[in-house]
């Protein structure tokens, strides 16, 4: 059997989600002393494992606001790269779900240049930036072979919308999307859709989890799943070389 080099994809938030801007504040710890990011460079060292991960971290600017951030952890257990959230998710639905993540979340400002890991240049992104191109296109102009949107999706928007956008980004960039998804019910206030995700250059989708529906289903019978595919940066090349997009700007 081939020895294959690996990674694990983990989603938006995979901390906490809060149930009110007090309790995400309070619940915020630095990565030097939070259990769970220990926890998880304890886990890759282990098993020279690399994971990438969604987290909340203290801002440096204002107590009243905290970041979301996706960091890389490589196979020594060491943060080596972090990705600070750009586009904030704030919806008001007419007779549906109301939420600003402006009133708790601190914007970034900086599209983070892809980095080599295992399975490729690797592009960042975190859930709401979905919807907005620019910043794909910004990294597959920087050589990214793999763009990442872990994300915590509400079931009105996911219905609507995950796919196509995934899709859509796949096909536009010529690149792997992997978006690892919240699932199911956080809190009184909060349900994540699920169908973690990943999507081919050709825009082929190569391995899909259950949403919240299927989890509704099965109730406490319910397990945590792993989605897995071979990442082929060959294919990612052939795509690009026999359908070259050559944008006029």
């Amino acid at each position: 059997m081939l020895n294959r080099k690996k990674a694990l994809f983990l989603p938006e938030a995979s901390d906490y989600i809060g149930s009110s801007p007090a309790e995400s504040l309070s619940l915020c710890k630095p990565v030097t002393s939070s259990p769970f990011v220990l926890g998880l460079q304890d886990e890759a060292r282990k098993h020279s494992l690399p994971i990438q991960v969604g987290l909340h971290e203290p801002s440096e600017s204002t107590s009243k606001k905290i970041k979301n951030t996706l960091v890389w952890i490589d196979a020594a257990g060491n943060i080596t790269h972090r990705y600070q959230k750009i586009h904030l998710f704030d919806m008001e639905l007419e007779h549906g779900p109301k939420m600003r993540e402006s009133d708790t979340i601190e914007a970034g400002s900086e599209i983070v240049p892809p980095y080599d890991t295992p399975v490729g240049k690797v592009g960042a992104m975190i859930c709401f930036d979905l919807r907005f191109p620019e910043i794909a296109l910004a990294l597959k102009r920087q050589k990214a072979d793999v763009i990442v949107y872990p994300s915590a999706f509400t079931p009105n928007t996911g219905k609507a919308h995950w796919h196509a956008l995934l899709r859509a980004r796949a096909i536009e960039t010529e690149s792997y999307v992997l978006a690892a998804a919240q699932v199911g019910a956080h809190n009184e206030k909060r349900t994540s859709y699920g169908h973690s995700i990943i999507i081919s250059p050709w825009g082929e989708v190569l391995a899909e989890l259950e949403g919240w529906e299927g989890k509704q289903e099965k109730g406490d019978a319910w397990e945590p799943e792993i989605a897995v595919a071979e990442i082929d940066l060959d294919v990612v090349n052939r795509v690009r070389r026999e359908m070259p997009l050559l944008r006029r700007t």
